[in-house]
């Protein structure tokens, strides 16, 4: 019966894909989370130079993830990822406090980009496990998501390590790229 209804799923939506850009300072747990929901365990990891892609099936959506590097000498490479990509991740890391104003201020540019207008945003307010993380409530106001007007956008408490709050955060950008996006 499972195949039956997958196959019925199939038919009803195809098998699309989606090209999603992981963003995010240096440090935030992009290529943790990339790493998690690819093989669903925690890898040790090193920071990023360059960009790590990889392939992730999820609810019948192939989306080619593209992890992209924080540090501040590679953000401006950042926007030769940007076009024909139909959602951005955005990791924030919700411990580090000192840090998100940098954060707001990068996030902002990058919904700025042209090449980007047509992107759903699914932000990630990760490591959820530290002490002193904001909650959800306290990043969608450091970022200033009440300013987003002309796309769809979610945000979730993530904890890549613990594999908290990742999943619920795909099945929202699946059902959203199967419904359109903005």
């Amino acid at each position: 019966m499972g195949i039956l209804f997958t196959r019925m799923l199939s038919s009803i939506f195809g098998n699309r894909e989606a090209r999603i850009l992981v963003l995010g300072l240096d440090n935030a747990g992009k290529t943790t989370i990339l790493y998690r929901l690819q093989m669903g365990e925690v890898v040790s990891t090193i920071p990023t130079i360059g960009f790590n892609v990889e392939t992730v099936q999820y609810n019948n959506i192939k989306l080619q993830v593209w992890d992209l590097g924080g540090q501040t000498s590679i953000r401006p490479y950042w926007r030769c990822y940007f076009p024909n990509t139909q959602a951005i991740i955005y990791v924030v890391d919700s411990s580090d406090t000192d840090r998100l104003v940098i954060a707001k201020e990068e996030f902002h540019a990058i919904l700025e980009e042209d090449e980007l207008k047509g992107s759903v945003v699914l932000v990630y307010a990760n490591k959820q496990d530290l002490p002193g993380a904001l909650d959800d409530a306290a990043i969608t106001e450091a970022l200033e998501l009440h300013k987003i007007k002309n796309r769809q956008w979610a945000i979730f408490k993530t904890s890549a390590i613990k594999g908290e709050g990742l999943f619920e955060g795909l099945d929202w950008l699946s059902n959203t790229l199967k419904s359109g996006g903005s």
